[in-house]
C-alpha cells in the first residue's frame, strides 16, 4: 500500500520538514503560517491527468494574481504521464487523478480532492440506471444493441479510453474485465473530446471523469451521467461515500518540494482554493 500521501491537514507540518536550501526556502519558514506573503518568482510545469488540468490552471491563475513574477504551465497526457514526468524530472509536479501504489513509492502524493468516474449517454437516450453486469457487457460486446436495455433499436457505440488516464485503471478494475477485452468503435483520450463525441451521438456510451460530465452536464452539454447499481452519479455521492467508483486527486513530485513547487502545493491544498475545487464538481479531500 502506497504510503507517501501528504493530506491537506499536515502540508504546513510539511513545510517544516523540508530542508532550506536556498535564500527562497529560508524566507519562506519565515512565514509558514502564510505562506503567500512570500516573494516568488519563477516557472513551473504540470503535466498529466486532464481530469485535474482545469482545476490546476484556475488555481495557477489565482496564484499568479498573488505572485504575478510566477508563470506557471499546465499539459494533459493522463495520469501516468504525469507521474512519469514527475519521475524524470520533465515536471515540477505531475497531477495523477488515480490512487497511487507501491509503484510509485519513490514519489511524493499530495491529496488535494475526490472525483468519481461516470458513466456517460446521450442526453436522448432514455437509460437512467446500469448495474455492474450491464456495464461489463456492453463494454466486453455481450450486449450491443441499447434494445436489450429498453432501449430505441441502434447499435450501441462503446467509446474507449486511451491507456494512460486514470478512468481506465479503476473502471477495468472495478468492473472486473482487461482492458483489451473492451470492444469499442473508437477510443478516444482526454475527457473533453469524449464528452463531445457521446455529446454528438445518440448511440454513444463512455467513461469520464464523473466531476467534469456533471458539470459540462449543468452547463448544458447534450449528455447525462448514468447511476450505477441504482446510485447517482454525482459529486454529492462520492462526497457521502455511496458511489463506488470514486479515487483522489492528487500533485505528485519526485523529492518533497521546494521554494516556488512548496508555495504552489501548500496554496493548492489550502482553503484559499476551495470554491475552485467545488466549482469544478470535486470533493475537497477533507470536507
Amino acid at each position: 500500500m502506497y504510503k507517501n500521501y501528504w493530506k491537506p491537514a499536515i502540508i504546513l507540518a510539511l513545510c517544516t520538514m523540508l530542508l532550506a536550501c536556498s535564500r527562497q526556502d529560508a524566507q519562506a519558514e519565515k512565514h509558514l503560517d502564510n505562506p503567500l506573503s512570500v516573494h516568488l518568482a519563477g516557472k513551473l510545469t504540470l503535466t498529466g491527468s486532464s481530469t485535474m488540468a482545469p482545476l490546476m490552471q484556475a488555481i495557477g491563475e489565482r496564484f499568479r494574481a498573488l505572485h504575478p513574477n510566477v508563470q506557471i504551465r499546465v499539459l494533459t497526457g493522463g495520469s501516468s504521464r504525469g507521474i512519469n514526468d514527475a519521475r524524470a524530472g520533465k515536471a515540477d509536479i505531475g497531477m495523477a487523478s488515480q490512487a497511487l501504489t507501491d509503484r510509485e513509492s519513490d514519489l511524493d502524493g499530495f491529496l488535494m480532492a475526490r472525483d468519481g468516474v461516470g458513466i456517460i449517454v446521450n442526453k436522448d437516450n432514455p437509460l437512467t440506471t446500469l448495474t455492474d453486469r450491464q456495464v461489463a457487457d456492453i463494454f466486453t460486446g455481450r450486449i450491443g444493441n441499447w434494445k436489450a436495455l429498453s432501449g430505441r433499436d441502434a447499435p450501441i457505440v462503446v467509446i474507449n479510453r486511451e491507456r494512460g488516464h486514470s478512468e481506465v485503471e479503476l473502471f477495468t478494475r472495478y468492473f472486473k474485465f482487461a482492458y483489451g477485452d473492451i470492444r469499442a468503435a473508437i477510443t478516444i483520450g482526454d475527457n473533453q473530446p469524449t464528452i463531445d463525441a457521446v455529446a454528438g451521438n445518440p448511440d454513444a456510451i463512455t467513461f469520464v471523469s464523473l466531476g467534469e460530465a456533471e458539470r459540462m452536464s449543468q452547463t448544458g452539454m447534450n449528455i447525462k451521467l448514468l447511476a450505477l447499481n441504482g446510485v447517482a452519479a454525482s459529486s454529492k455521492t462520492v462526497r457521502n461515500g455511496n458511489y463506488p467508483l470514486s479515487r483522489p486527486l492528487s500533485l505528485v513530485t519526485k523529492d518533497l518540494p521546494k521554494g516556488l513547487a512548496r508555495a504552489f502545493i501548500a496554496f493548492s491544498l489550502s482553503p484559499q482554493v476551495t470554491d475552485l475545487i467545488e466549482e469544478n464538481n470535486f470533493v475537497p479531500y477533507e470536507d
